[in-house]
């Protein structure tokens, strides 16, 4: 019999108790070992059933073990110190207020809205699939331990992404538990009246999609999700925000309907309910949030009075835009017509003409296709600030863009990179944690001084750490792999082989990825013999632990995901390596810690960052790698190894087999010598060192406190002050901004260059001699101060091509009839060799930011 109606009942705890309500709802308990070690001394056994759950622990507490607790003056004291921590974490200054006070170039932003599809906090609240949730997860917990103040603006899925489990096949299958708000760390925004709060969309065929929202507490950010499940949508619209990821077309077109104009409108209501303040800035988080910029021109128009030009102006100066995909086929792409329906007749925002939307989002460059409606593409053209996440990364994307800025070379496409980091309070094993503060104290962990002084630690207790922390995942493996075994058929009496998987003492390499094609989860398995003979050396053992889902509609990545399960199946080899279903944030605070090295062997540049193996170098693991994501960047030859990579090998077959033979390679002649090489104590002194080294260079590289400073410094502070200053005077710059823009474009097809001349070139010129170059410009309809001119001087190459640029301003001489100037400047040759230059125009403005920004440039 099923129950029509659920109902969650709360206990009532008393006064003495009361206070466990607040840090169970708080997030915070997620990062902070005391909280949760709180919460687990209610009962030890019972914490392990609710699996670490605090709000699930007090739903479980009955009449008497309240009695119990609240008679228990050791505990209530306990309560108390907890209380009293969280309310001084929530209200000290921190490094994000100390930078306010210290600031002498003007203000900080007061609020920033950090929007996302995923967010990956906590295993008790599972709203994530993968990366780019657990980025975003991340990030919000750096920000509140700074004290940045950003809003989390996200979706509420009723069913998560998905639970994976293994038929008897090995093939994936996938299940949706349905996620009940009452029983997460989640409590429903409201009005005044107590009503919760109704944001509401308008839908094609004169449709509403009304959403509730939910709100989680992350330490000091405050994180709102959107529901559409509420009785007055139809079934399907009730249905929009049921899966992650889960649907495409319409449902997924208003998904990102729901995240970007509905998350707007969810930040006001929460600023007009809570006195937070407004966001001074606007962080899309990916294209799927893209919509937010499209509400704000609508919110300017409305109640500014501003044209769409203006407004769009406005909401650029505010906006910063992160992508996360390398490839075109990462992007969220929508036919014309699709957003017609979405956007115009009767659903058509206020102040958004249905042609100026489609204009953001049209893929009007070279190769791009027409009657498409990219949404990265209107992120970049909604932001004025857009970044990679790695440096290579960033260089991928500027070629991935370039053509949104035709003329420019691809180092001056606009957009950068701040290279991804973790959260160390979510991903440093506690056993880790006390070995640095047994040796270095717990202010040296507090201040970052433990990555200069690991050296410190002694090399016998940390390689004896590790063994704990191996030991520690061989545990959890085993009853992972029994778990999966039982849903995949096998009875209990033939599962006495799981309790001889894995050994705590052999070399323990970890890979786990989503199962995309170019994450090559199969790489390992491309010559079998040779892997199994690395794998059952009998004195030098390896063990490998493989986890990672397909997306559901993905049957090529869930083929290559049975084909790494049916080898784990092999009797031969099934003690050496396993396959874990379901990976999570769980089973993740496991495996990095418990992993000697990270293996990660993508196609290169595919991986934008990949930032599990940053994760495990926290916990004294070594990374094996292809160059590629952050370890392009950050590997130094002495923190894990390079995998050679076999580039420009068209083959697909030929070049995976020699990137498997070079990764084999590699284990064979290196990693595994290095880690079995001991000394008299038995201790491997070589690879102590270099995970002693990684711990000391990478530590603070890798910190996510570090990647939110970044984009303070960077992103969010630029971006809050350009929007001030077109916000100014009602909105006085973005007008006049607005104006600039349009007349310089109307007129731009008439600029040229007609003319440049060169003085004081000799016959055989000599570092030293000066050349003055005159430019000749036709300007139509534009004047000199509309525009800058540039000499772009350094080494011409066979083909006139210019390498080892420099930039030098031209300043306006003279001008003449017919809108015709002249520009002049100086170069002093200070170099030697086959040198050249070339001339340029563009677009000037005090509140432009860069060079390439409106895409315009004059060439001879």
């Amino acid at each position: 019999m099923k129950a029509i109606r659920r109902l969650h009942v709360r206990a009532v705890l008393p006064s003495a108790l009361a206070p466990l309500s607040d840090l169970a709802l708080n997030l915070r308990w997620s990062w902070h070992p005391p909280t949760l070690d709180l919460f687990r001394s209610i009962d030890p056994a019972r914490w392990d059933k609710v699996q670490h759950d605090p709000g699930a622990m007090l739903s479980s507490l009955s009449p008497q073990d309240i009695d119990r607790l609240r008679g228990d003056a050791d505990f209530v004291a306990s309560v108390e110190r907890a209380a009293a921590g969280l309310h001084t974490y929530l209200t000290e200054p921190r490094w994000y207020q100390q930078q306010s006070g210290e600031s002498a170039d003007g203000p900080l932003p007061e609020s920033i809205g950090y929007f996302s599809p995923e967010f990956g906090i906590a295993a008790a609240l599972p709203q994530y699939s993968g990366g780019l949730g657990i980025l975003a997860g991340d990030h919000l917990k750096a920000a509140s331990d700074l004290g940045v103040p950003i809003t989390g603006v996200g979706l509420f899925y009723k069913s998560g992404y998905f639970r994976q489990r293994l038929n008897a096949e090995g093939w994936q299958q996938e299940s949706y538990p349905l996620l009940d708000p009452d029983d997460l760390p989640l409590s429903m925004l409201r009005e005044d009246d107590d009503t919760p709060v109704v944001i509401e969309l308008a839908m094609p065929g004169g449709g509403r999609l009304q959403a509730h929202v939910w709100r989680a507490q992350v330490g000091r950010v405050t994180l709102l999700l959107l529901d559409s499940e509420v009785e007055t949508n139809d079934p399907a619209r009730r249905e929009l925000t049921n899966r992650l990821y889960g649907g495409g077309g319409d449902q997924r077109l208003e998904q990102e309907m729901l995240l970007g104009i509905g998350g707007v409108r969810a930040v006001r209501a929460w600023s007009r309910l809570s006195g937070a303040p407004e966001p001074d800035v606007f962080h899309t988080n990916e294209g799927h949030a893209g919509f937010l910029g499209i509400e704000r021109i609508s919110e300017l128009s409305t109640r500014h009075g501003l044209s769409f030009g203006e407004a769009q102006r406005a909401v650029r100066a505010g906006t910063v835009f992160t992508t996360h995909t390398p490839v075109p086929a990462g992007i969220d792409r929508f036919g014309a017509d699709t957003i017609r329906s979405h956007f115009g007749g009767a659903c058509e925002l206020p102040g958004v003409p249905l042609g100026e939307l489609l204009s953001l989002g049209a893929e009007t460059y070279e190769g791009g296709a027409e009657g498409i409606f990219n949404m990265a593409v209107m992120g970049m053209r909604l932001a004025q600030r857009a970044n990679g996440v790695s440096v290579l990364h960033g260089e991928v994307s500027r070629g991935m863009f370039a053509g949104l800025w035709p003329g420019f070379d691809r180092a001056e496409v606009p957009i950068g990179s701040i290279t991804n980091g973790v959260h160390a309070g979510t991903w440093v094993d506690r056993l880790v944690i006390d070995l640095a503060v047994r040796h270095l104290g717990a202010d040296a962990l507090r201040s970052g001084e433990v990555w200069s002084r690991v050296g410190e630690v002694p090399a016998a207790e940390l390689w004896a750490t590790k063994r704990e922390l191996r030991e520690q995942l061989v545990a959890d493996a085993r009853a992972r792999l029994r778990k999966s075994m039982k849903r995949r058929g096998s009875s209990p009496a033939e599962l006495g082989w799981v309790e001889d998987v894995l050994d705590p003492d052999a070399l323990t390499i970890g890979f786990a990825r989503r199962g995309a094609t170019y994450k090559r989860l199969t790489l390992m398995l491309r010559d079998p013999e040779r892997l199994k003979r690395i794998l059952l050396d009998p004195d030098r053992p390896v063990q490998l632990l493989i986890a990672g889902k397909s997306h559901p509609a993905d049957d090529t990545g869930k083929a290559l995901i049975q084909d790494m399960v049916r080898f784990t199946d092999d009797p031969e080899v099934r003690r050496r390596i396993v396959f874990l279903p379901n990976y999570d944030i769980a089973m993740a605070q496991r495996l990095y810690p418990g992993c000697d090295v990270w293996l990660n062997n993508p196609l290169r540049p595919f991986e934008a960052c990949g930032t599990s193996g940053m994760k495990a170098a926290l916990n004294g693991a070594l990374n094996l790698s292809i160059m590629d994501g952050w370890w392009d960047e950050w590997f130094d030859g002495q923190n894990g190894w390079a995998i050679p990579t076999a580039d420009g090998v068209e083959d697909a077959e030929r070049r995976d087999d020699l990137d498997a033979a070079a990764l084999y390679d590699l284990l064979e002649s290196s990693v595994v010598p290095t880690f079995y090489d001991r000394d008299a104590a038995g201790i491997p002194t070589r690879w102590v060192e270099m995970v002693q080294h990684t711990l000391g260079t990478l530590g603070p590289k890798v910190l996510a406190d570090r990647m939110v400073q970044d984009y303070t410094k960077a992103l969010y502070v630029p971006a809050a002050r350009a929007g001030w200053a077109v916000r100014d005077a009602d909105y006085a710059g973005a007008r006049d901004l607005a104006g600039y823009v349009a007349r310089v474009q109307a007129h731009w097809p008439h600029v040229r260059i007609d003319h440049v001349e060169a003085e004081g070139v000799g016959d055989t010129p000599q570092m030293g001699d000066t050349v003055q170059v005159h430019a000749y410009l036709a300007l139509g309809e534009l004047q000199p101060a509309d525009v800058r001119a540039q000499m772009i001087f350094g080494r011409a190459r066979a083909s006139d091509e210019l390498t080892d640029t420099e930039v030098f301003e031209l300043t306006h001489a003279e001008s003449y009839e017919g809108g015709r100037h002249r520009f002049t400047g100086d170069l002093k040759l200070a170099r030697t060799g086959s040198l050249g230059w070339t001339v340029r125009v563009l677009p000037t403005h005090e509140r432009l930011t860069g060079v390439a920004e409106l895409g315009l440039i004059a060439h001879p």
